[in-house]
């Protein structure tokens, strides 16, 4: 410091002695410590009056920020989110910060105009939550606490998680048990001269609405090949949900049915010489009407009386089991025999209640129904075999059975309506090419958001059975129902 001011006798006169000389020159007398209490008055005064206007600034500012249409839609934990845009003022505020979306997986996006935010993210966690949005504002300066306005933000849980976690074991020791998931892989060898066969594989899966209420798995399959005589036969059912014993109903209408299948195509058999005999002879008639007519005779014999054994064997099981009516068992039945000759595939088939089965060709963007879904006298209703009329008017029965030839298909497939509904969504589709094309895509690729592979449908894969059964465990919401599914590719 200069030696010079820091001895200068004669220092500045401080605030007060400045105060009297201008009140002096205004012809106002005044003393030091007067001008001195004056100089604390004025501060003291003067600094309420800032503070409040301070305060007034801050509380407008507040209340505007406050009075804005601010709500963000609840979240999903697990789904990603964005929220509408969140629209702030820039004129009166800045430096916005969202505080508390960290650790439910979200961050704050700022839009393109200044002062636009969106919420977005993968909700993490979930509950009932509070955001606080903290921001600066004109007049602040640095020391001064922020303003916040807080918003509440839902994160609803994830329906899959709740589902899962309600999931409750099969009793094992209730009438007629099941286990809650099979699979099975019929792995058929190729031909003499190398070429490959067609294989089967089937899955059925207990559905989650299923799980919840500690119920059984009420549907069935079963698939056979008879490498004897190269017949196929395969079997889907579905049990009445509202029927107590449906599960042995279901498993009753597919043993008894594939198993009269098979022992009428033995090969030691006169009826399987006798039935290929009308095929042949179907496939080269010039009378197609009298041909048809004598084939479908044999599709009846074997497929219609197939269909007629499994609802008489129901009809027994039920008088075994005390205080039980047929109805009680009542079940769905989707039934085919399959066989490759010198001319190309013949397939026939039964079908009574919902579901789906057809014969899909990928490569000629070709399907064909083999059936319809069989509902009921009211919509949502469904016909079951158990049900007496199903077989007391042989004319409708015939409406039952199909028949048809291909020069080849890329699979037959049989499926209870848990994998038809969720899958096709409305009987009509059932009559889509493109419907049937997205069903295929989606079997081979699985659904990747969910962790879910796809099924490797190639020649002589025996891990396809457990791909197929995982496979039926794709989430869709409100599709819970038991799934079961049957292919011959």
């Amino acid at each position: 410091m200069d030696d010079k001011l820091h001895n200068n006798p004669n220092p500045a006169p401080d605030h007060a002695d400045r105060l009297v000389d201008a009140l002096s020159a205004r012809q106002i007398s005044t003393t030091r410590p007067e001008a001195l209490d004056f100089i604390d008055w004025m501060l003291k005064r003067s600094w309420a009056d800032y503070q409040k206007d301070c305060m007034d600034i801050r509380i407008i500012i507040m209340n505007r920020i406050n009075g804005l249409d601010i709500a963000i839609a609840n979240g999903t934990k697990g789904k990603p989110y964005a929220s509408a845009p969140i629209v702030l003022p820039a004129d009166i505020a800045y430096d916005y910060e969202f505080i508390g979306l960290d650790e439910i997986g979200l961050k704050a996006v700022p839009g393109a105009e200044e002062g636009t935010f969106t919420i977005e993210g993968v909700p993490t966690c979930a509950g009932d939550f509070t955001i606080v949005l903290r921001y600066k504002y004109e007049g602040w300066i640095e020391g001064r606490d922020l303003l916040e306005r807080r918003i509440p933000f839902a994160v609803n849980a994830d329906p899959r998680e709740i589902m899962e976690q309600s999931q409750k074991p099969t009793p094992t020791d209730i009438p007629y048990f099941k286990p809650d998931r099979v699979c099975e892989y019929v792995k058929v060898e190729a031909a003499p001269d190398g070429t490959a066969r067609k294989d089967m594989v089937a899955a059925s899966v207990r559905g989650r609405s299923h799980g919840r209420e500690g119920r059984p798995r009420d549907d069935h399959f079963r698939i056979s090949y008879d490498p004897a005589n190269e017949w196929y036969v395969m079997a889907v059912a579905d049990g009445a949900g509202s029927a107590k014993y449906s599960r042995k109903g279901s498993e009753v209408a597919c043993t008894t049915a594939v198993d009269y299948c098979r022992e009428k195509l033995a090969s030691n058999g006169d009826f399987k010489t006798i039935f290929e005999s009308m095929i042949a002879f179907y496939h080269t008639a010039s009378d197609e009407a009298a041909a048809r007519k004598t084939l479908g005779n044999g599709i009846y014999s074997i497929v219609g009386n197939a269909a007629f054994q499994a609802h008489k064997a129901i009809m027994e099981v039920s008088r075994l089991m005390p205080e039980s009516r047929p109805r009680d068992f009542a079940t769905t039945l989707m039934l085919a025999i399959c066989k490759k000759f010198d001319f190309g595939w013949f397939v026939a088939s039964f079908w009574v209640g919902d579901g789906a089965m057809g014969i899909y060709d990928k490569e000629k963007q070709t399907f064909r129904l083999l059936g319809v879904p069989d509902e009921g006298e009211f919509s949502g209703q469904t016909r079951f075999l158990t049900m007496p009329e199903i077989f007391s008017d042989h004319a409708a029965l015939y409406k039952r059975l199909r028949f048809g030839f291909f020069e080849d298909f890329t699979a037959l497939m049989l499926m209870t309506d848990g994998v038809s509904d969720p899958m096709f969504g409305t009987d009509a589709n059932l009559n889509s090419i493109n419907c049937w094309n997205d069903f295929w895509a989606r079997l081979q690729a699985g659904f990747p958001a969910d962790g879910i592979a796809g099924v490797d449908l190639s020649d002589d894969n025996e891990g396809a059975k457990d791909q197929l059964m995982r496979w039926l465990d794709f989430w869709m919401r409100g599709e819970h129902d038991d799934r079961t599914i049957a292919i011959l590719y």
